[in-house]
């Protein structure tokens, strides 16, 4: 599975009842509540790269994966135009991207 069919797979889930869908359940609470979970799972993760337990920090990179991909579909961002951003910085140095913002 690639981000792409994760995404796709999220954004299919924005229809469904959330009484059968996790995904589902998270985007009808709004914005807000995906940006907050996000959060959470991001400070997880930070935690088990501190900690050093490579197993805990592979599961929770891919909830933050996961996480951040349903907070872009509930603002409707689509993973592209990410992608495309990534694209368009690895054109150019860090530190000169950096001073560009």
């Amino acid at each position: 599975m690639t981000l792409d069919d994760l995404y796709a797979t999220i954004s299919a889930r924005k229809s469904a009842d959330p009484a059968t869908s996790w995904t589902a359940q998270l985007l009808s609470k709004g914005p807000e509540k995906c940006a907050e979970k996000f959060g959470e799972e991001a400070i997880e993760a930070i935690v088990e790269a501190v900690k050093g337990d490579r197993a805990a920090l592979t599961n929770e990179a891919a909830d933050v994966l996961y996480h951040l991909l349903v907070m872009l579909a509930a603002r409707d961002v689509p993973l592209s135009d990410v992608l495309d951003t990534l694209a368009t910085r690895q054109a150019q140095s860090g530190l000169s991207e950096k001073a560009s913002r």
